[in-house]
C-alpha cells in the first residue's frame, strides 16, 4: 500500500506523539497525565468539539455538511505494569510501567488521524466520533465507555479500531471476517481441606492434593467434552498455598485464565469448569468455590466493513488466522458493526519481533500511516451504498 504524500508528511509528528507518550505510561482509568496530552494535542489542532468521559476518556467528533455515516474510530490509552527493557532512547518514565501493548502506537495513529482531519475538513463524510479509551488491560474500559452512552450520544452506527501486531511483517494490513478473536474470561477456585501435620496426613484433608487432582481434570475438558473442531484454552498460571513444607495446607486458591471462540463453548467451559471442580474436591474430602470474572466478547468483525478494509488496503492486505488473544473492542462490537484490523510492525532485520506485552516491544513509527491511511480511506469507502 503506497502511503499518500499528505499522509506520509505526517511522519515527524506522528513520531513525536508516540514517542512522547511512550514516555509516560499509565495503567488503567489512572491515565491522567496521557489524557491532558490528548487533549493538549487536539487543541493545537484546532479541534473544538472535544468530550470528557470516565475521567481520562476522550472523545473527539469531527462533523461535515456532507451526508455520510456516523462513524467511530477507536484508541485505546492505558499501559501494563512492566518494567522496560527495550532499550529505546525514549523509554519510560514511570517505574515499572511500560507501553508494552503499542498503546502509544495506536494513540499516535489517532491523532495523525484527528491532524489530517483538521487539515483537510473535505475528507470528512457525516459525522466521525474519535474515541480514546482508558483502561483496555482492565478493568474493560470498552464497557464502561457503552455504559456512559458515547455510542448512543452521537448516534455511531459502525466502529473502526485497530492493533499493531508484530507478526505480521512491516506494512501488512491483516483481518478476518467473523470471529478474529476470542472470549476471555478468569477463573478462581478455592480448594477448602483441613490442615494438619505433614507427618500425620490422616488427620486433615489435602487441599494442595485436591488442587492438582482438579488441574488434571480440567485439562479433560478440551479433549473430552469439545468437539475437536472447536477451539479452546483453560490456562492455570498462579497457585497459591501452603505455610510451611511439613504442613498440610488447609487452603489452595487456582487461578486461570479461559478463552474461545464462541459462546457456546465458553458456556460449556464454565460449566465443566465448576462441575468438575467441585466433584473432585470432593473425592479428596475437600470442598472447592469457584468464581469466574467474565471479561471480553469475541471480536467479530462485520464482513461488509472487512471487504471495504480489504478495498483500501489492496496488496498490502492479508486474511488473518484467529488468535486466542483477547480485546474489549468486542464489547462495542455487541452494541453495532464494528471492524478491527491488526497493522504489521516486524521487522527482524532491525530486531522488531519481541511479541505483545514483552518488556522489548520495539517498533517503527513509519507503519503507523498505514493505519491513518486505511482510517481516512475507510471514511469513503464505508459511505458507498451497501457498505
Amino acid at each position: 500500500m503506497e502511503i499518500r504524500e499528505e499522509i506520509a508528511e505526517l511522519l515527524k509528528e506522528v513520531t513525536m506523539f508516540r514517542q512522547d507518550l511512550h514516555q509516560i505510561p499509565e495503567l488503567g482509568l489512572q491515565e491522567f497525565k496521557t489524557s491532558q496530552y490528548l487533549k493538549a494535542a487536539l487543541a493545537s489542532f484546532g479541534v473544538k468539539e472535544v468530550y470528557e468521559v470516565l475521567e481520562t476518556g476522550l472523545v473527539a467528533v469531527f462533523r461535515s455538511d456532507k451526508v455520510g455515516k456516523t462513524l467511530a474510530f477507536r484508541t485505546d490509552i492505558d499501559a501494563l505494569p512492566v518494567t522496560e527493557e527495550s532499550g529505546v532512547a525514549f523509554t519510560s518514565r514511570h517505574k515499572g510501567r511500560m507501553h508494552a501493548c503499542g498503546h502509544d502506537g495506536h494513540m499516535a495513529t489517532m491523532l495523525g488521524f484527528a491532524k489530517y482531519l483538521s487539515e483537510h475538513p473535505e475528507s470528512i463524510r457525516g459525522t466521525l466520533v474519535l474515541i480514546f479509551q482508558p483502561a483496555e488491560e482492565g478493568p474493560g474500559g470498552a464497557q464502561l465507555m457503552v455504559e456512559a452512552g458515547v455510542l448512543e450520544k452521537f448516534g455511531v452506527e459502525q466502529i473502526i479500531g485497530l492493533h499493531v501486531f508484530p507478526e505480521f511483517d512491516e506494512g501488512v494490513i491483516a483481518c478476518k471476517k467473523g470471529a478474529m478473536m476470542a472470549r476471555n474470561g478468569e477463573v478462581t477456585i478455592t480448594v477448602h481441606g483441613k490442615s494438619a501435620h505433614g507427618a500425620q496426613p490422616q488427620q486433615g484433608a489435602d487441599a494442595i492434593l485436591a488442587a492438582a487432582a482438579i488441574i488434571q481434570g480440567l485439562h479433560t475438558i478440551n479433549s473430552r467434552n469439545l468437539s475437536p473442531l472447536d477451539s479452546a484454552v483453560l490456562t492455570f498460571g498462579q497457585i497459591y498455598g501452603g505455610e510451611a513444607m511439613n504442613i498440610i495446607p488447609g487452603k489452595v486458591e487456582l487461578q486461570g485464565t479461559m478463552r474461545a471462540f464462541s459462546d457456546t463453548v465458553y458456556n460449556t467451559l464454565t460449566s465443566r469448569i465448576n462441575t468438575l471442580a467441585t466433584e473432585i474436591s470432593k473425592a479428596y474430602d475437600c470442598w472447592a468455590e469457584v468464581t469466574f470474572n467474565h471479561m471480553y466478547r469475541v471480536v467479530d468483525n462485520d464482513e461488509k466493513m472487512v471487504e471495504a478494509l480489504k478495498a483500501v488496503a489492496g496488496d498490502s492486505y492479508v486474511t488473518s488466522p484467529p488468535y486466542m488473544l483477547a480485546e474489549d473492542f468486542s464489547l462495542f462490537q455487541q452494541q453495532i458493526p464494528g471492524l478491527f484490523f491488526f497493522v504489521g510492525i516486524k521487522n527482524e532485520a532491525k530486531d522488531y519481533i519481541y511479541p505483545l506485552h514483552s518488556s522489548k516491544l520495539r517498533f517503527d513509527e513509519k507503519n503507523l500511516l498505514g493505519g491513518i491511511q486505511c482510517y481516512v480511506d475507510l471514511i469513503e469507502m464505508l459511505n458507498q451504498e451497501g457498505a
